[in-house]
């Protein structure tokens, strides 16, 4: 059988990613890349030995694409994916699917319409720590969760030099995502109930207009509860990009994950502290590992065999559903019942 060729939309740091996955994953080939910036297409696809556009839709346009991932920011995915979607191209969504439950639905109706597979990236769920605790969950090993606490917050590296949009997104959009779909998978349970607050005060006073960070109180229709808190204004200093920590309490146990500072290896040098990732996106041999890939794979595999992807673009939409009530909250003050 003929490798099924893949595109991606969007050749920055996080779309070299799956580049390099469909470019070694059996089955799969690398078909073609595209980007506004011609440049960096020519350079990406010139590395992989893929055809390089400069505009999405002429990629759309390629026979030899079967599916796409689009790895855009956030705030573009939507006109993509319907498009992607109409040309009958499956679809691997990075998070958020989009940014407005409206978005989500054309997209999601499209690609039913189409018959084509839709995936979002919610590439937690691979996590060996994060899978490990919902297995136990799904065990009944800390019986019914009653509540739990989620932190993973960026340095501020991230929404000052790493992403020159981050003005035009949040830190509840780039981050945040990740954390309410894992709360709500791990939790078995839907958002019945959003309290939230943000502050916008050093970023903006940098003139990036854009909260600092959210904290956010949700119910679920269990009866649970979780806090989640999102920041992007961690010193640089920090010995990682991000802080992850989470605990979930059962009724009768108890589950706590570290999955930044967990200190399997610690690097000291003359001049930083490190904690090396070992989980996400490590190499080993020269080859792209680690959880985010797996997501990735995921994804090929389903294309290839024909499955059903685990994350679906329900999940998308419920999550950016979940954003918008946080919104709501954060700007009237008061707790938004979910609709």
């Amino acid at each position: 059988m003929d490798n099924a060729g893949f595109g991606v939309i969007g050749t920055g740091t996080w779309g070299r990613l799956h580049c390099r996955v469909y470019a070694s994953t059996p089955g799969a080939r690398l078909t073609a890349v595209a980007d506004q910036d011609a440049d960096r297409a020519k350079s990406v696809a010139e590395t992989f030995g893929a055809r390089a556009y400069s505009d999405y839709r002429e990629l759309l346009a390629d026979p030899e694409v079967k599916a796409v991932s689009i790895t855009t920011p956030d705030f573009a995915h939507a006109e993509i994916a319907v498009a992607a979607a109409e040309a009958g191209k499956h679809i691997l969504v990075e998070k958020p699917l989009a940014t407005t439950t409206d978005d989500c639905r054309r997209v999601i109706e499209a690609a039913k319409r189409s018959g084509v597979k839709l995936m979002v990236d919610f590439h937690n769920r691979w996590s060996p720590a994060f899978y490990k605790a919902w297995e136990a969950i799904q065990a009944g090993e800390i019986g019914e969760p009653q509540y739990a606490y989620y932190r993973l917050s960026d340095t501020i590296f991230v929404p000052t030099e790493m992403l020159p949009w981050a003005g035009r997104s949040t830190v509840q959009w780039f981050i945040g995502t990740h954390s309410l779909d894992t709360v709500r998978w791990l939790m078995g349970s839907e958002v019945r109930r959003v309290y939230a607050v943000a502050r916008s005060r050093v970023l903006k006073a940098m003139g990036i207009d854009t909260p600092d960070y959210y904290q956010v109180t949700l119910e679920f229709e269990s009866g649970a509860t979780a806090v989640v808190e999102n920041g992007w204004i961690l010193p640089n200093s920090h010995p990682n990009i991000i802080d992850l920590k989470c605990e979930v309490v059962g009724s009768k146990g108890a589950l706590y994950l570290d999955t930044s500072h967990n200190r399997t290896l610690e690097k000291y040098t003359e001049t930083e502290a490190k904690y090396p990732d070992i989980m996400v996106l490590p190499e080993i041999w020269g080859e792209q590992v680690g959880f985010a890939a797996e997501s990735i794979r995921h994804f090929a595999d389903c294309v290839v065999n024909d499955r059903a992807p685990r994350v679906t673009g329900e999940d998308g939409l419920i999550v950016t559903r979940i954003i918008e009530a946080i919104e709501e909250s954060v700007r009237t003050t008061l707790p938004v019942e979910m609709r």
